[in-house]
């Protein structure tokens, strides 16, 4: 599995990544801010620089945050037709807000799925 000296229990990479918190302790913070990386855990001292979350999170988040909000605008158009301006209002703060929160949660899994999987980058052998 993991190259640990130490023996952790094994923790639920959803809910920490939903948590923040370390992939092998769960205990720990991941996050330095909103969507930073610490550079290791506080708890155990897991070493966070084999985290690399990419592009996935943000794919994720366009397409899912995406489906919500273009179905919340299609309905509300569809059914009292308000004015441009009310679409704004509403959708563009939504939007943010939705998509914020998401991308951390989706960082989060992403990271905790990559170490739990022991995901390294693509190497060819010599």
């Amino acid at each position: 599995m993991n190259e640990d000296s130490a023996h952790f229990p094994p923790v639920d990479p959803v809910k920490t990544g939903i948590k923040g918190c370390c992939p092998r302790c769960g205990q720990g913070k991941l996050f330095d801010g909103l969507l930073g990386l610490k550079a290791r855990c506080a708890s155990c001292g897991l070493d966070y620089s084999f985290a690399d979350s990419g592009d996935g999170p943000a794919v994720f988040v366009i397409l899912i945050v995406g489906f919500i909000i273009i179905g919340m605008v299609l309905w509300l158009q569809v059914n009292y037709g308000p004015p441009i301006w009310v679409h704004i209002l509403l959708f563009g703060p939504l939007t943010i807000i939705l998509s914020l929160l998401t991308l951390r949660w989706f960082k989060g899994i992403l990271i905790a799925m990559q170490y739990r999987h022991n995901a390294r980058e693509g190497r060819l052998s010599d």
